[in-house]
C-alpha cells in the first residue's frame, strides 16, 4: 500500500490523480477503467477540498492498494474534517426534467455507478471513504 498526504485543495486533484495512476502502471489497467477511476478521484477529492474544512484548508490522505485476487485497486480517502457521509444522500432522479432536479448528489451517484464498491465510515475523528474497482473482468 502506498500513501500520499497532501492539502485538501482543488489544486491538488491533479497530483492525487497522478499518484494513483503511477501506482496503477504495470497492472495493465484498461483506459476505460482508468478514466472511471480518475473521474471518481476528481469527484471525491473535490468534495473533501470544498467541504471538509470549509472555509479553511486541512490535510487529506490518499491510500492506494492493488489486490491480486481479484486484480483490483482500493483507494482510500481520509480527512479530519466535519463528519459527512456522502453515501447517505438519496439517489438523484436522473430522469426528472433538469428544472425539477435537486442540486448536488450527481457526482457521488456517478462514483457509485462506476466503482465496484464504495464505503464510508467516520472513525476516530476521520472521514474514511473507500472505493474499489476491478482492473480486469469487470463489466461496469
Amino acid at each position: 500500500m502506498k500513501e500520499l498526504s497532501i492539502d485538501a485543495t482543488v489544486e491538488n486533484i491533479a497530483p492525487v490523480t497522478d499518484f494513483v495512476n503511477r501506482e496503477l502502471e504495470g497492472h495493465n489497467c484498461p483506459q476505460r477503467i482508468l478514466r472511471q477511476i480518475d473521474v471518481a478521484i476528481d469527484e471525491l477529492f473535490s468534495n473533501i477540498a470544498h467541504y471538509a474544512y470549509n472555509p479553511d484548508v486541512g490535510p487529506a490522505t490518499v491510500r492506494v492498494e492493488v489486490t491480486q485476487e481479484p486484480l483490483a485497486v482500493v483507494i482510500t480517502f481520509i480527512d479530519h474534517g466535519m463528519p459527512y457521509d456522502p453515501l447517505s444522500r438519496g439517489t438523484p432522479d436522473v430522469h426528472a426534467p433538469l428544472e425539477e432536479r435537486q442540486a448536488g448528489g450527481l457526482g457521488i451517484f456517478l462514483v457509485r455507478q462506476t466503482m465496484d464498491d464504495v464505503t464510508y465510515q467516520y472513525h476516530n475523528g476521520q472521514n474514511i471513504l473507500k472505493i474499489k474497482k476491478r482492473l480486469a473482468g469487470g463489466d461496469r
